[in-house]
């Protein structure tokens, strides 16, 4: 009798450790669901809120193209009337002015510390992997006659065309323009703002 009590209390024992196992079992899988649901729904609301960022971004892009300069505006302009655009498309523009490509009082030529800036600005180019358009504008100071300024302001550009050309830019890809002294961006009253205005700007396109 004592036997058979203590058979039954051996199988009840083993009962409730199955019982029990049973339950952590299905407590763990129940806890190893409800993580990975919340890791899934993190993340769907990671690429979610993504989504809202690069639209955000997007939207932000497009509100910018009424704001581009007024040249950047007349670049996109003839780039696509003259249908050296893919998209018809707006990127960016450069300007590099006195504290970068160094143009001194009637120079064009381009210094180390100009070649070294127009440097930085390839290796982005290529970085990007983009088929894009460059329009470079040369500019000047108001100190001369229109039409001397004119002709500088295409060697400044001529100079950074020959500079990117051969920094491996397709010569296909590139067209330059003076706008001479009719566009500045500060005053010429000043050594200053002449020094600013004497500049060219580089307007990608695609």
């Amino acid at each position: 009798m004592a036997k058979d009590w203590r058979i039954s209390t051996l199988l009840i024992g083993l009962t409730l450790a199955v019982m029990a196992s049973g339950c952590a079992s299905k407590k763990y899988v129940t806890t190893e669901v409800a993580a990975a649901e919340a890791a899934s729904t993190a993340r769907m609301d990671g690429i979610e809120t993504q989504v809202e960022q690069n639209q955000t971004r997007l939207d932000s892009q497009e509100d910018n193209i009424g704001e581009i300069s007024q040249t950047a505006q007349e670049a996109l302009e003839r780039a696509i009337a003259a249908g050296q655009l893919a998209e018809g498309k707006f990127l960016y523009e450069t300007v590099f002015s006195d504290d970068k490509v160094r143009f001194g009082f009637d120079e064009a030529d381009l210094t180390d510390t100009a070649e070294q800036a127009l440097g930085f600005f390839v290796d982005d180019l290529k970085a990007r992997n983009q088929d894009v358009f460059i329009e470079i504008q040369g500019h000047t100071d108001s100190i001369g006659g229109a039409e001397y300024n004119r002709i500088l302001g295409e060697r400044r550009a001529q100079s950074v065309r020959r500079y990117l050309s051969q920094s491996g830019i397709p010569l296909h890809r590139m067209s330059v323009i003076s706008y001479g002294m009719s566009a500045p961006i500060a005053d010429n009253s000043t050594d200053e703002g002449r020094s600013l205005n004497r500049r060219v700007t580089l307007v990608v396109l695609m």
